[in-house]
């Protein structure tokens, strides 16, 4: 018979109930099960799916809590919490949180996974059954990534680091699995390691991959006084009693910029459809 091990999902029966916690068999092998665990009472002699572990003391138990990521399969797990001594831990779908280990995260801790983030990993285990996740690798991506069709081409992608080198950043779609490239060229700042991020398809390759931009297109750049009047509106609340009918002089005292320069400004974000006017207030949209 096969041997149980850490990281599997099977199908054992139920040998007894004890006080807090029942015992599964294979015929050969007894494995706990936590009682906290089960959501229903279980009879002798069924037959239930369970995810193996090992426990605090390195002993082999069970959860009925199955993972939606396995060993040999790539998904999108959450980050729990950072440690910065030994990792991240992320959530698999188990009442188990698994273990990113900090020599497998970037060298610079400000990229680095925050809570929330979301990794594409697998599991693995160690020699003593620990469970830990491991990030995926680029012969991985290339093996298993989707093709991108042309009509793709200037489109908006939500997309997730899993590679960061100082050339660029190489990050998977979030809905569908696309191998995307951004040169650092084309990014404002180095993102985390599976923070979300927004990028622009600029080219679709022959092989399917995309190459992307994460800088706004062109008519979304604002100029530095369409920034500072956007902040401004922001800062008040989306509303203010300044436009295109407003005096020099209010301008000059409250934006220390000429009309011409702030009517620029204004025509600039609402090419942009980021404000509107009216009755002489400019409004946030």
């Amino acid at each position: 018979m096969a041997e149980l091990q850490s990281g599997e999902v099977v199908k054992l029966v139920v040998k007894e109930k004890q006080e807090s916690k029942y015992i599964l068999t294979n015929d050969d092998v007894d494995i706990p099960l936590n009682a906290s665990e089960v959501t229903e009472p279980l009879n002798v002699n069924q037959k239930i799916t369970v995810f193996l572990y090992t426990d605090r003391r390195g002993n082999l138990a069970a959860t009925t809590a199955l993972p939606h990521i396995y060993k040999g399969e790539y998904g999108w797990a959450r980050v729990l919490h950072v440690n910065d001594r030994e990792g991240v831990y992320v959530d698999i779908g188990t009442s188990r949180e698994v273990l990113v280990l900090s020599e497998d995260l970037p060298k610079l801790k400000s990229l680095w996974p925050e809570p929330g983030d979301h990794l594409y990993i697998t599991l693995r285990t160690d020699r003593e059954g620990k469970l830990f996740g491991r990030l995926i690798t680029e012969e991985h991506v290339l093996e298993t990534y989707e093709d991108a069709e042309p009509e793709l081409f200037n489109k908006d992608i939500l997309a997730r680091p899993y590679r960061l080198l100082p050339v660029g950043t190489f990050l998977l779609g979030v809905d569908t699995p696309y191998r995307i490239f951004v040169h650092e060229s084309e990014r404002p700042s180095e993102p985390r390691l599976g923070s979300d991020v927004n990028v622009r398809v600029i080219e679709v390759k022959e092989d399917g991959t995309i190459n992307a931009s994460m800088l706004p297109r062109v008519y979304e750049r604002l100029s530095d006084d369409a920034e500072q009047i956007f902040k401004y509106l922001k800062e008040v609340g989306g509303k203010m009693p300044f436009g295109d009918k407003s005096s020099p002089e209010e301008i000059k005292e409250m934006f220390h910029m000429s009309k011409g320069a702030f009517k620029r400004a204004l025509g600039t974000l609402m090419k942009a459809d980021r404000i509107i006017q009216e009755d002489g207030w400019t409004l946030m949209k």
